[in-house]
């Protein structure tokens, strides 16, 4: 006659599975554990929400702080020879984001050694022309004044130029548009004698509309 199995059999028999299990998956353990624990604590203290910052110009006159935004991109720029040219409507051709700007900096930075970015008149070119040649005066080109000429008699002086211009400007974005002055304009100073392709950065940070 068979014999009933005993509680105490199915008792052990649990323990030692528990035990294996506890011993191969100790997290799911814990998890289970813990689990009518952390369901309490999230009913009784919420988790609260990130706080917004606010500006108040007065005790009952407040707005969200503004949100502060970057954009980046490479632009390429019209192969010119030696000359200075107003690119102004350029970069905001190719620079549409600055439209999306309420207040804020557009800087651009040229990424090559012989030519050169500056803020300067924007109406007269009589005036780029003058400053062409002004460089050309303060920068000769000659036999024997200059160690570097592996890429021709342009080349060094092409590298001092770029040296006293420099390579990046920042200009003033408000609602929009770029905020240089009546007769002020960006412009590009290419050094070579030959047309080379030039890249610059154009970075914005600041305040979106």
């Amino acid at each position: 006659m068979p014999q009933p199995h005993s509680t105490t059999s199915h008792l052990t028999t649990f323990l030692i599975v528990s035990l294996f299990v506890l011993a191969l998956f100790p997290s799911l353990f814990v998890s289970i554990f813990w689990a009518p624990y952390n369901s309490l604590a999230n009913y009784l203290v919420p988790t609260p929400h990130p706080r917004k910052s606010v500006l108040c110009t007065s005790p009952n006159i407040c707005t969200s702080a503004p949100i502060m935004s970057w954009a980046q991109k490479t632009i390429t720029l019209p192969s010119r020879t030696r000359g200075s040219y107003l690119i102004t409507d350029h970069i905001q051709k190719q620079v549409p984001e600055i439209k999306h700007y309420k207040t804020g900096l557009l800087h651009l930075f040229i990424q090559h050694t012989s030519c050169a970015l500056s803020l300067n008149e924007n109406w007269d070119q009589d005036v780029r022309a003058d400053m062409s040649t002004a460089l050309d005066r303060i920068v000769p080109e000659g036999q024997g004044l200059y160690r570097h000429d592996a890429e021709g008699s342009d080349d060094m002086p092409a590298h001092v130029k770029s040296a006293l211009v420099g390579a990046s400007v920042t200009v003033p974005i408000t609602d929009g548009r770029l905020n240089v002055g009546t007769w002020q304009g960006v412009w590009f100073l290419e050094f070579r004698d030959a047309k080379h392709t030039r890249k610059v950065v154009a970075t914005i940070q600041g305040e979106r509309m």
